[in-house]
């Protein structure tokens, strides 16, 4: 096995663009983080769940989509046809103004409570498995099984990353992250990414 550079930074790319997504996980993550409540925990859990879930993906994908090359373009024109939809989604928002609406509570979370509602909102969730084992295991199989393990330590520090910075920032820039204009950037900057992206596996 040899540590390839290049995959890795595709991989953290493309992990990027699909976590940044507004969504149920890190609605929770932002208000865990604002209320600071079981902030180590419900990260764990999310980085733990994304690593296992994109190695699955890779690893089992991989072994299929290396054995047929129908599988390779499948995988590769499916990959890009997602991102583009996606993107065009993240537009989409930033137009209509959708946001994300956080509410303080002052209610006790109990160490429980925030486990449980953490992992409910990870596994219960189709977009969780779309994103790793369906997106990303795909892609990240149809790579030489020697560049898969950059493949998958990439996206799984993009999961590190984000939901490090989502949680422990969550509080100092709660007033920020809370308005509109926020969330339409971010919108923005991933639908561009994820565009880029697709058109990247098109003439890959």
């Amino acid at each position: 096995m040899t540590f390839d550079w290049l995959v890795f930074t595709k991989a953290l790319g493309l992990c990027a663009a699909l976590i940044m997504a507004i969504g149920a996980q890190n609605a929770y993550v932002l208000k865990m983080g604002i209320q600071k409540q079981h902030v180590l925990l419900t990260l764990a859990v999310c980085i733990t769940l994304d690593a296992l879930l994109i190695a699955a993906g890779v690893l089992g994908m991989g072994v299929l989509v290396q054995s047929s090359p129908i599988l390779l373009s499948i995988a590769r024109w499916g990959g890009a046809a997602f991102l583009l939809c996606y993107g065009l989604r993240s537009w989409a928002a930033v137009l209509r103004r959708n946001t994300l609406q956080v509410a303080i509570e002052p209610e006790v979370v109990s160490v429980r409570r925030a486990l449980l509602t953490i992992l409910a909102i990870s596994l219960l969730n189709p977009h969780v498995y779309l994103d790793t084992v369906v997106l990303l295991g795909s892609v990240g199989g149809s790579y030489p099984v020697a560049m898969q393990p950059s493949f998958i330590l990439g996206a799984a520090t993009a999961s590190l990353l984000w939901f490090s910075v989502l949680g422990f920032a969550a509080q100092a820039l709660s007033r920020y992250l809370a308005r509109p204009v926020a969330w339409q950037w971010i919108d923005g900057i991933t639908g561009a990414t994820m565009l880029f992206l697709a058109g990247s596996l098109v003439v890959s």
